[in-house]
């Protein structure tokens, strides 16, 4: 069992044993050993000093890009959404927007601001650190096109302001200083580029019709290969509607993988083996999937 901060110097919330079924989008996952909601960001910086060094730890956004293992996490899952929601405008060009922000919410605010090109920010279904973390993108935009710099907090709990030259950003991928997370951002936007609330509603509702939104899904398993889109592979294979367990291959969109019937984190991830394995197969094209597998398998 691992050493918690003490609780006399926590002010937020701290849960033991937590179901991370609760706090993912696909609605499966086993128990986090501790999982903590910090009431400010001086509360979180106090509980990652006092948090021993050896501890693991796992940064939760909406969980809208994670699978946790029925087996559970060790360690500790920070639940930091509910004080990075911050959305404020800095001058003509720069918005600074908190790492629990939806991101549908930073596009909204930012057509209403003039400022573009910002629409694509609404097709991604997670929070501002959730998008940084995986340069997440949408309808031809990809985050980091926008980032002017960031802010982050390290595993001993200082905060850091960086550039984006200290990362390496690629499709779906970043990778920056270690053991830091994403507190917030600052976007640069043109306020000469178009930006229109009826492109953002175009864009729902095209996802609306596309996509499968109304059932537990992580979003896009797979990232799209080269040239390529993962979903007409999938579908290609003949794997629309295929099913482990409580698991299915979406019959709306073959990239997605939904919870159709109480589906366990094994049935989910045996299925994305199985959808990777048979594309391999048919089409000779290995998939890399763009969710986060975490956890332990169940014993």
């Amino acid at each position: 069992m691992m050493t918690a901060p003490d609780c006399a110097s926590v002010q937020g919330e701290l849960r033991h044993d937590e179901p991370m079924s609760r706090h993912t989008s696909w609605r499966v996952g086993g128990p986090a050993e501790l999982f903590f909601v910090p009431q400010s960001s001086e509360d979180l910086q106090r509980f990652l000093r006092e948090l021993d060094m050896r501890t693991p730890v796992l940064w939760l956004g909406v969980g809208s890009n994670l699978l946790v293992r029925d087996g559970g996490l060790p360690g500790v899952v920070i639940a930091a959404t509910r004080i990075l929601k911050d959305l404020e405008r800095v001058d003509h060009y720069l918005v600074r927007a908190g790492a629990g922000l939806p991101c549908t919410q930073l596009a909204r605010q930012c057509i209403r601001w003039g400022l573009g090109p910002s629409e694509f920010f609404a097709g991604i279904p997670g929070t501002v650190g959730g998008a940084l973390a995986m340069n997440a993108g949408a309808h031809g935009g990809e985050t980091w096109e926008r980032v002017d710099s960031v802010r982050t907090i390290d595993r001993a709990g200082e905060i850091h302001d960086r550039s984006p030259a200290e990362y390496t950003v690629g499709y779906r991928s970043v990778e920056g200083p270690a053991n830091e997370w994403f507190l917030e951002a600052i976007f640069r936007f043109d306020p000469e580029a178009s930006a229109s609330m009826d492109t953002l509603k175009e864009m729902l509702e095209r996802r609306k019709k596309s996509q499968p939104l109304g059932l537990p899904s992580c979003g896009s398993v797979f990232r799209n290969p080269p040239g390529d889109h993962a979903a007409r592979l999938i579908e290609t294979a003949g794997l629309k509607g295929h099913r482990i367990g409580g698991a299915e291959v979406s019959p709306k969109h073959a990239n997605f993988i939904i919870n159709r019937d109480h589906a366990t984190a094994t049935d989910v991830e045996e299925l994305i083996e199985h959808v990777r394995q048979t594309v391999l197969e048919v089409h000779g094209v290995e998939l890399v999937h763009e969710v986060h597998i975490v956890g332990e398998a169940p014993e």
